[in-house]
C-alpha cells in the first residue's frame, strides 16, 4: 500500500515528507493506522547521527493508532482495536524470558536496526520507494512518522476506546521512561529523597511518578522556570533553577546531605558528572537521558567504592504491557496528569514541532494525523 511518511535522507538532513510503499503485515505483525505520534529528542538525536540508524529511513517511536489488518497467527488483537505501539523485543533471550523486555539482548538491533527483528521476514524492511529502493523502517519497532506502521503484535498494548488516542503515543517511550525509572529502578522508601535533573517530558513524568511513592523530598532541577512551575504542580517539594543557583549545594542543603536518588534526564555529560556529586553512600544515580553514542563519563572512584550506585535504565524497565496500563490507571484517577505536557500539531507541522521541542516552548509535541 502507499503511505505518507517523513524520510531523513542522510545525517543532519531534514525530515522530508514523501510517498512510500509499505508491505502488508507478515506473520506475527499488524498494520496500524497511526492516529498520533510524539516527537522525542531521540528522533532528533538520530536525525543528527547520534544513534546508528541506517539512512535513508523513517523515524518516530511514540505512536498510537488503530489496527487495520492482522498478519498470519495474530490472535490476541482484532481489526479496529486501539493500540499504543510499545518497544520491540526478541522474546527468546535470557532477559526477555525473565520479563525484562527493555533489556532484550538484541535491543540495539530491535530499536535501530532498520528492519524486522523476528519472524520469517526478519532482516527485511517493509518500507521502500516507488523505484523499489529500500528505506530503513521499524524504528523502535514502528517508524510512526508515517500514516501507517507495520508493528510486531507482541509489542502492542491495547487501550480502551474512550481514551484519547492523540494523547497516548508518548506512553510508548518518553513518559514511561521517566515514570518507570522511579517505579522500577529507584523505588524510594518512606522519608527518602529523589532529585530529577531535566524537567522535560521524561523528567516531569518522573516527578509525577515520585509523587505517587513514599518519597518525602522531590526536587526538580532545570533552566526553565515554566517547567519548574509545572514540576511543583505535579508534586515536587522543591525546585532549583540551575542557571541561577548552585544546584548541588542547594540539593545538599535541602536534603541535609546527599540525596538518596538522583535521576538524570538530560544526557549531558557535564550535568551527569555534576549530579553524581549529589549522591552519597548507598545513594543511586540513575541515567536516563541519551548522550551521543560514544560519550564517556568520569566519576570519583572513592565515592563509588564507598557504596554510590550508578545505574542506567532503558524505557523505564519492565514491559510495555505492564507500564502503560498502570500509568493509564493512575491517569484515570487524576494522579498522573501527563496530558498536561502535550501540545498537538498537525502532521504537516513537524518542523514547527521540532523547533518548539528544541527551544523548550513545548514539553511534549505530538503530531496528529487525523481526528480520532
Amino acid at each position: 500500500m502507499r503511505i505518507d511518511a517523513y524520510v531523513v535522507e542522510a545525517k543532519d538532513q531534514p525530515f522530508v515528507r514523501e510517498e512510500l510503499e509499505l508491505d502488508p503485515p507478515g506473520p506475527g505483525e499488524v498494520l496500524v493506522r497511526v492516529v498520533a505520534t510524539g516527537v522525542c529528542h531521540t528522533d532528533l538525536n538520530t536525525q543528527a547521527g547520534d544513534m546508528p540508524f541506517a539512512l535513508p529511513g523513517v523515524m518516530g517511536h511514540e505512536g498510537s493508532g488503530v489496527i487495520e489488518a492482522l498478519g498470519e497467527g495474530v490472535t490476541d488483537f482484532e481489526v479496529g482495536d486501539h493500540v499504543v505501539m510499545g518497544w520491540p523485543f526478541c522474546g527468546e533471550c535470557r532477559n526477555c524470558v525473565r520479563g525484562e523486555h527493555r533489556y532484550c539482548e538484541r535491543i540495539g538491533e530491535a530499536l535501530c536496526g532498520g528492519h524486522r527483528l523476528t519472524g520469517p521476514l526478519a532482516g527485511t524492511s517493509a518500507y521502500r520507494r516507488a523505484d523499489s529502493s529500500p528505506v530503513s523502517g521499524h524504528f523502535f519497532g514502528q517508524s510512526s512518522f508515517a500514516t501507517h506502521s507495520i508493528a510486531s503484535a507482541a509489542a502492542l498494548v491495547k487501550v480502551d476506546r474512550d481514551l484519547p488516542l492523540e494523547l497516548l503515543g508518548p506512553l510508548a517511550c518518553g513518559i514511561t521512561t521517566g515514570a518507570g525509572a522511579v517505579f522500577n529502578t529507584a523505588q524510594p522508601e518512606p522519608g527518602e529523597s529523589l532529585v530529577v535533573f531535566g524537567a522535560g517530558a521524561v523528567g516531569l513524568a518522573a516527578v509525577m511518578a515520585a509523587a505517587n511513592t513514599a518519597a518525602a523530598t522531590i526536587i526538580a532541577v532545570d533552566l526553565h522556570d515554566s517547567r519548574l512551575e509545572l514540576a511543583t504542580e505535579f508534586g515536587a517539594t522543591h525546585v532549583i533553577n540551575s542557571g541561577r543557583e548552585d544546584a548541588i549545594a542547594r540539593i545538599l542543603e535541602i536534603c541535609g546531605g546527599p540525596a538518596d536518588y538522583v535521576i538524570d534526564c538530560t544526557g549531558s555529560v557535564r550535568v551527569i558528572e555534576a549530579a553524581a556529586e549529589a549522591v552519597g553512600m548507598l545513594g543511586t544515580l540513575i541515567l536516563i537521558g541519551g548522550a551521543p553514542v560514544d560519550a564517556r563519563v568520569s566519576f570519583d572512584h572513592l565515592r563509588t567504592l564507598w557504596g554510590q550506585r550508578i545505574v542506567g535504565t532503558l524505557g523505564g524497565g519492565s514491559t510495555s504491557r505492564q507500564l502503560i496500563p498502570g500509568l493509564l490507571s493512575l491517569y484515570r484517577r487524576g494522579r498522573f496528569p501527563f496530558d498536561r505536557l502535550v501540545k498537538l500539531y498537525g502532521f504537516d507541522d513537524l518542523d514547527a514541532a521540532v523547533a518548539d521541542a528544541h527551544s523548550g516552548e513545548t514539553v511534549k509535541a505530538v503530531l496528529v494525523l487525523e481526528p480520532r
